[in-house]
C-alpha cells in the first residue's frame, strides 16, 4: 500500500481517538483551564496528567527499544527559540480565550454539531496558513528564526548528558510523577471513564510517533516522523479539500478529519449532538478574532495547546512546559478580560 495512504491511516486511528476522548473523557484545553480558573474543579486539567504520563511512559519506551527515534522529530531538530514559544504561546492562549476553544476542541465541538466551530477552525486554518506561507511569512521568519540542530532539544536528553542516566529513566521519573498528580485528585479517581480515555489520548500520542517512525524507514525517509497538532494541519486539510493539493492526504489530514469522526461518534453515544449556530454577531466577532490569533500564534510557537502541549511534551522537548505554560496564561488574560468585560459598570 502506498505510504502516503498509510500514513493518512495512522493519523486517521489517533485522530478518531483523540475526538473519542474529547468527547467522552472531556479532554479538554481551554474546558481544563476554565474549570480549575473559575469553577476550582481540578479534574479536567488533571486529566492532562495521565495523558502526558502515558505518552511519555510510551514515547521514550519505544525510543529505547529502536522503534522510534525522539532525536528524529521535529522538536529535537530544531533550535529552540524561547520567544517564540512565549510569545506564541501567549496570543495562541489568548485567541483560545476569546473563541472558547483552541484548534482541537472546535474540531471535536463541530464533530458534535456545533456551527461556530466550523468557522473557528476554517479561521484558524486561513490565519494559520498566512503566517506560516503568506504575506505574514517573511516577517514571522526574520523575528522568529527557525534554525537547525545538531543537538537534541529535549530535558531527558539534557539530562542524561549531565548524568550518565538513560533517557528513559528520566523520563519514566517524570511520567510517574505526572500520572501521581493526576491520581492523587480524588474527584479523578472516581470518574475511572475520563482517567480510561486519558490513558487512550496518551496512546494515540504515541501511536503516531511509532507509525510515523516506522514508515519513515520503510519510505526511505520519504515520510517524516510526525505527531498530532492542529494548526498548520488545518490549512493543510483545507487546501486538501479544496484542491487534493497541500502537500496531499498525508498524516495530518488523515489526524483531523479522524477527530472530527471521533467526536460525532462520541457526541452520538453520549446523545449530545446537537446543531448549534451563533445568535450574536459580537460574539461570532470576538471568536474570529480569536481564531486569527490561534492561528498566528500556533505557527509562531511550531505548534498548539495539543502539538506542543503534548506531542513536543511527550519527547519532553525544551519548548513544551514553556509553550504549555504560555498558552495557560494566555487563556487565564483572555478570561479575565473577557469577565471584566461584562462585568456590571
Amino acid at each position: 500500500m502506498d505510504h502516503t495512504i498509510l500514513a493518512t491511516l495512522i493519523g486517521l486511528g489517533g485522530g478518531v481517538v483523540l475526538g473519542l476522548a474529547a468527547r467522552l473523557g472531556e479532554f479538554c484545553t481551554f474546558g481544563a483551564i476554565e474549570s480549575a480558573y473559575m469553577g476550582h474543579d481540578q479534574r479536567r486539567i488533571r486529566i492532562w496528567g495521565i495523558v502526558l504520563g502515558v505518552a511519555i511512559l510510551c514515547v521514550f519506551s519505544l525510543d529505547a527499544i529502536g522503534q522510534i527515534d525522539i532525536t528524529k522529530t521535529l522538536y529535537h531538530t530544531i533550535s529552540w527559540n524561547p520567544l517564540a514559544s512565549i510569545i506564541g504561546g501567549l496570543v495562541f492562549g489568548y485567541g483560545m480565550a476569546l473563541s472558547g476553544n483552541c484548534g482541537f476542541g472546535a474540531l471535536a465541538r463541530f464533530g458534535g454539531g456545533d456551527l461556530r466551530s466550523l468557522v473557528v477552525v476554517v479561521v484558524i486554518a486561513i490565519s494559520g496558513y498566512f503566517t506560516l506561507n503568506g504575506p505574514l511569512a517573511n516577517f514571522r521568519i526574520m523575528a522568529f528564526p527557525v534554525t537547525s540542530s545538531d543537538t537534541p532539544q529535549g530535558f531527558a536528553h539534557m539530562f542524561s548528558a549531565y548524568t550518565g542516566l538513560p533517557p528513559l529513566i528520566i523520563a519514566v521519573i517524570i511520567a510517574f510523577a505526572l500520572i501521581l498528580w493526576a491520581l492523587l485528585y480524588a474527584p479523578l479517581r472516581h470518574r475511572k471513564e475520563a482517567v480510561f480515555w486519558g490513558v487512550c489520548a496518551g496512546l494515540a500520542i504515541a501511536s503516531a510517533f511509532w507509525g510515523t517512525s516506522f514508515l519513515r524507514e520503510a519510505s526511505f525517509e520519504a515520510v517524516t516522523v510526525q505527531a498530532h497538532t492542529y494548526t498548520a494541519p488545518l490549512g493543510r486539510t483545507l487546501l486538501f479539500l479544496m484542491t487534493s493539493s497541500g502537500g496531499g492526504a498525508g498524516f495530518s489530514v488523515g489526524s483531523v478529519l479522524g477527530v472530527l469522526i471521533g467526536a460525532n461518534i462520541g457526541s452520538r453515544i453520549k446523545g449530545h449532538f446537537n446543531w448549534e449556530a451563533c445568535e450574536d454577531p459580537r460574539e461570532l466577532g470576538r471568536q474570529v478574532f480569536g481564531a486569527c490569533l490561534m492561528g498566528m500564534g500556533g505557527i509562531v510557537a511550531l505548534g498548539c495547546s495539543i502539538g506542543q502541549g503534548v506531542s513536543a511534551f511527550s519527547t519532553l522537548a525544551f519548548s513544551a512546559p514553556v509553550t504549555l505554560a504560555a498558552i495557560v496564561l494566555g487563556a487565564i488574560l483572555g478570561i479575565r478580560h473577557l469577565l471584566a468585560g461584562f462585568a456590571p459598570d
